[in-house]
């Protein structure tokens, strides 16, 4: 049964409490000092540092998220039924059909499937509509100053930075989780550098407001993942008992697991004979088996855990129809 670390606020509330602040060294001020002192050397404009820090302070409900993320014991099972809900595949299948034609200009751009881009999608912000409150500023500065991470949270910071200093969004507008994930596909800043796109072309790379940046950033970054276009993730299989199920590394043939009595649960392969699969049952022998395949590797990049992995293939399957 793995231990997992569950991070949808939505499903299980962070428990919260009020300890005093104890900074570790300089104070925040000075901490922001030499921020501003790093920003400008990596070029970015004083009047961009100056409205970006404008108001900015320790922001407590942000440290109470971070010291106090419970632990859960989760199986798959209870983690399928909170993620993959009825209202959450009605919801995609209506986002689906309301942004069909754009879902098909980015499959053609980036050769990312639709259903996979939806299934990330609606994960992250349940197709938008649940992108976090926290100014990403505040947070990262926050958790930059005194967090566990501090140094990868002051990267972090400083690649929020260049983006307002590109022009991409407001600091008003830059808004996300405590953790400084932002926007609907829930990118950290560097992510945003490395993969976000600017697909209605008006210059900005907008995930907070924009679905033609969304999609087709999530895609470009499915695409510099790896994902292979015209392959599927995978498939939900029936395995007898006798076969070993060793994980996502270990990988045969789907003909060879097809001849020890591997059987898909539609009755029809989603990939041809040849292809390089794996088995992976995320609550052991008996429980949910699925046969995965290169492009589930693509999904893992974007999230390193098997469930969120199934899930997103799961309910792309389930809202494109």
């Amino acid at each position: 049964m793995p231990t997992r670390r569950f991070l949808l606020a939505s499903a299980v509330p962070a428990v919260l409490s009020a300890p005093a602040f104890a900074s570790p060294g300089d104070s925040f001020h000075a901490f922001l000092n030499s921020v501003r002192t790093e920003a400008r050397q990596a070029g970015i404009r004083p009047a961009t540092l100056d409205s970006a820090f404008a108001g900015v302070s320790p922001n407590q409900k942000v440290l109470d998220r971070d010291r106090h993320q419970p632990e859960f014991t989760l199986t798959w099972a209870k983690y399928r039924d909170l993620v993959i809900t009825d209202k959450r595949i009605a919801d995609g299948r209506q986002a689906v059909a309301a942004n069909r034609g754009l879902f098909q200009r980015v499959e053609q751009t980036y050769g990312v499937s639709p259903g996979v881009i939806a299934g990330i999608w609606g994960l992250e912000s349940s197709f938008g509509t649940g992108m976090g409150d926290f100014r990403v500023v505040e947070a990262l500065a926050t958790l930059g100053w005194e967090g566990r991470r501090a140094s990868f949270f002051r990267g972090e910071l400083i690649a929020a930075l260049k983006i307002l200093d590109h022009g991409d969004v407001a600091p008003r507008d830059m808004l996300g989780s405590y953790a400084g994930a932002m926007g609907q596909p829930q990118f950290m800043p560097s992510s945003f550098l490395r993969y976000a796109v600017d697909f209605e072309g008006n210059g900005r790379r907008d995930i907070w407001t924009s679905k033609p940046d969304v999609l087709a950033s999530i895609a470009n970054y499915l695409a510099r993942s790896g994902w292979r276009p015209g392959q599927t993730w995978g498939q939900a299989v029936t395995v007898p008992a006798n076969v070993d199920i060793q994980g996502r590394d270990v990988k045969r043939p789907l003909s060879e697991w097809a001849r020890i009595g591997v059987r898909p649960l539609t009755n029809r392969w989603a990939a041809t004979a040849d292809t390089p699969a794996a088995l992976v049952a995320p609550d052991g022998a008996g429980g949910d088996t699925f046969v995965v395949f290169g492009n589930f590797a693509a999904i893992r990049r974007y999230n390193p855990s098997d469930f969120y992995a199934i899930a997103v293939g799961t309910i792309g399957d389930r809202v494109v129809v």
